[in-house]
């Protein structure tokens, strides 16, 4: 199979866990959003808690030279560790949230984190 192909199901996969498993809130709905010409994939959540408007990007992850570039994410467990839970190795995730001179030290992490899954 394609990696891309590969790829775009897992995101798509963890996008879905997602929504399945957000508690519903009275007046606040969480929708996930494919766009599947850019690769883009995000988690929103949107509506009021008044007297305030929700509009929160929950998660954004894009597909992009076959990797996955984690734009956001205010998930508690993490998608980034969700990609390495599903086999994607450490060099195909970028932390791109983090300032481009500390993201070789997430990398780092992330490989540390690998080893110690599969050993």
């Amino acid at each position: 199979m394609d990696r891309t192909i590969e790829y775009r199901q897992i995101i798509e996969r963890i996008l879905h866990e997602h929504l399945e498993e957000t508690p519903q809130r009275e007046n606040v709905e969480t929708v996930a959003i494919v766009d599947e010409t850019r690769e883009h994939f995000l988690l929103i959540d949107m509506g009021w808690q008044l007297p305030r408007r929700i509009y929160s990007v929950v998660f954004h992850v894009w597909l992009k030279d076959g990797k996955f570039h984690v734009e956001q994410d205010w998930t508690e467990y993490g998608v980034a560790r969700q990609l390495l839970d599903a086999g994607i190795p450490p060099k195909d995730i970028a932390l791109d949230f983090q300032p481009p001179n500390v993201r070789h030290l997430a990398q780092e992490l992330m490989a540390t984190r690998r080893d110690t899954i599969t050993a």
